[in-house]
């Protein structure tokens, strides 16, 4: 079955040529030109990826990004903004978009975008039904699909991460970025690493992609946001996950 992607972009000229450049990947996709309208599709309709506007009639990028993360944690979401408009991409990717681009944007790097984003997305979903069909192995073989750290237990199997035995909902890249922090704890990465071993690319200028992520983890695990203990910035280097926090407490 191809992918579907909904493109929600009122200036049809771009969604047309975005339309155009996706079927040269073999994938479908419906386009809305007003807000409302977007918003209706997403949360009626199954879409592997929402490609989204921020300025629309109707109701704006940032409103529909929220509200599909509220009724759909899952769906992936790439936001499309402005050059010039850095505090609009700043609030898509703090209100849960998982990615963005700057308009003008050449074809091949949103060809590679959407390929990135299709990419996680299948990996999550084979993953989960490759799980489910181990509910019944031996504890060995399921321990090896979590990572435990202390009072945090990150699990693959489900995609549920608990916390001083609380569960923390968390969409689907924020668990990937924890998840792979937690699969090195202690260890420093640089935004750059992050980008490519998370998102799956290493362009410049994306950087509030992996800053944005790290304060959404941090607004959900940290007790104190402003002094970090669990995900700690390396000034000038980049972050790590403090697994001494753990065992200290």
């Amino acid at each position: 079955m191809k992918d579907k992607v909904l493109i929600v972009e009122d200036e049809f000229d771009i969604a047309n040529l975005i339309q155009v450049h996706l079927s040269e990947l073999d994938i479908d996709s419906d386009i809305c030109c007003h807000g409302q309208q977007g918003l209706e599709q997403a949360l009626k309709q199954n879409y592997q990826l929402v490609m989204l506007d921020v300025m629309l009639p109707g109701i704006n990028g940032l409103d529909i990004c929220r509200q599909i993360r509220q009724e759909k944690p899952l769906q992936a979401i790439l936001m499309l903004t402005s050059k010039t408009s850095e505090t609009d991409r700043i609030l898509g990717l703090e209100l849960g978009a998982d990615d963005y681009m700057t308009k003008p944007f050449s074809i091949r790097e949103m060809q590679a975008r959407v390929r990135t984003q299709l990419r996680r997305v299948h990996a999550f979903t084979q993953r989960n039904s490759a799980e489910e069909t181990k509910q019944n192995s031996n504890n060995n073989r399921q321990e090896k699909s979590s990572t435990c750290i202390g009072k945090l237990l990150v699990d693959a199997r489900y995609h549920q991460v608990t916390y001083k035995d609380t569960a923390i909902n968390l969409t689907s890249t924020e668990f990937e970025l924890l998840d792979y922090l937690c699969k090195n704890p202690d260890q420093v990465f640089s935004r750059s690493q992050l980008l490519d071993g998370v998102w799956g690319y290493n362009h410049s200028g994306y950087e509030h992609t992996v800053n944005s992520h790290i304060n959404r983890l941090r607004n959900k695990l940290e007790e104190n946001c402003a002094d970090p203990q669990i995900i700690q910035t390396v000034w000038g280097v980049g972050y790590k996950l403090n697994s001494l926090v753990f065992t200290n407490k």
